[in-house]
């Protein structure tokens, strides 16, 4: 029977026993959303979505509130503060805006402040999980911890996750975190899209719900892409003509519009328009045959090494013996 490494660490606490009692309170919670989702898509995989759903994100309405950011917080059961203190950073003077932020374990979406080139205006950018097409995250992924829903979300598994964070380097948008404070069994976390929510509650996701600007529209990826082209044409000069995302390493459910080239807001415009999967079947492919051909050469190693070391402390233990007992035997 096999032992994922949830049950080891797990297994480890009750071994430790008495050495962990008094010490085993958390410094913060660990995050239950990631695990709460899989289960209901476990629940729920046999329904077929006909259409993805995304979100499609106006940068040029974004007025740095930050309530989308409290929100994802709360409705994730992730650490949070009063929502005031999220809305008070667009007017202060020691802000989070003051540096570039990326998503976090405890933290599934930031809001980044830029300034236009053209009048030197403050352009507030929301970024999350953007929900491959084709995720790289998934491909990468040895144990299977992802899945690409029918509904569109990219969801995560922390119970079988062995915590190689190879989804991490596959990320094009840098967005898997990892709870590096989380001493007993830490996960990888991420944006679900509230994939509970679009499915059960048959609501948008939370951020969508709270923004006051009416930034983002939560709907079918096609329709989306479809309204992104007319706000282009119809509004001359207010945007770029580019929606990132349509096409972005094959497609992604988060889309964007944007009045100044996405490179000057913090969006990688060299990822191209291929899937990640198929830019890193090789590579992917390599590490696999090392884990196949040279992993275990490695492990008999480690055997025989270990057996090797054995065998010399019995012999020493052995040799010691005998001399202690013709020692006792000279005294008699």
């Amino acid at each position: 029977m096999g032992i994922n490494r949830r049950d080891f660490f797990k297994k480890s606490v009750i071994i430790a026993g008495s050495a962990l009692i008094g010490t085993s309170s958390k410094a913060y919670a660990q995050n239950v959303a990631n695990e709460k989702n899989w289960k209901l898509w476990e629940k729920r995989k046999g329904i077929i979505s006909e259409d993805r759903y995304g979100v499609l994100v106006d940068t040029t309405r974004c007025i740095g509130c930050r309530r989308c950011e409290w929100a994802c917080n709360e409705w994730n059961k992730n650490p949070n503060r009063p929502i005031q203190e999220f809305e008070a950073s667009v007017s202060q003077t020691d802000s989070v805006f003051n540096h570039i932020r990326r998503m976090h374990a405890q933290n599934f979406t930031v809001v980044n402040r830029y300034y236009s080139p053209k009048d030197g205006k403050p352009i507030y950018v929301k970024r999350q999980c953007m929900h491959c097409e084709e995720p790289g995250c998934l491909s990468a992924c040895f144990v299977d911890a992802f899945r690409k829903t029918s509904e569109g979300s990219v969801l995560y598994n922390p119970g079988v996750c062995i915590g190689c964070r190879y989804c991490m380097i596959a990320c094009p948008f840098d967005v898997p975190a990892y709870e590096y404070n989380e001493p007993l069994n830490p996960q990888v976390t991420k944006c679900t899209m509230c994939y509970d929510r679009i499915t059960t509650e048959g609501v948008v996701p939370a951020c969508v719900e709270i923004c006051p600007a009416e930034v983002m529209t939560f709907g079918k990826r096609s329709e989306l892409i479809k309204l992104a082209h007319e706000r282009i044409r119809n509004n001359p000069g207010k945007y770029v003509e580019h929606v990132y995302g349509e096409r972005e390493v094959g497609g992604t459910c988060w889309l964007y519009l944007s009045s100044v080239p996405f490179n000057q807001i913090g969006f990688k415009t060299d990822i191209g328009e291929t899937p990640i999967p198929k830019t890193s079947k090789g590579y992917l492919f390599a590490v696999k045959m090392f884990e196949i051909v040279g992993a275990w050469p490695l492990v008999f190693g480690a055997y025989y090494a270990i057996s090797k070391a054995r065998k010399k402390h019995t012999s020493s233990h052995d040799t010691s013996s005998e001399k202690k007992g013709e020692s006792h035997g000279a005294k008699h």
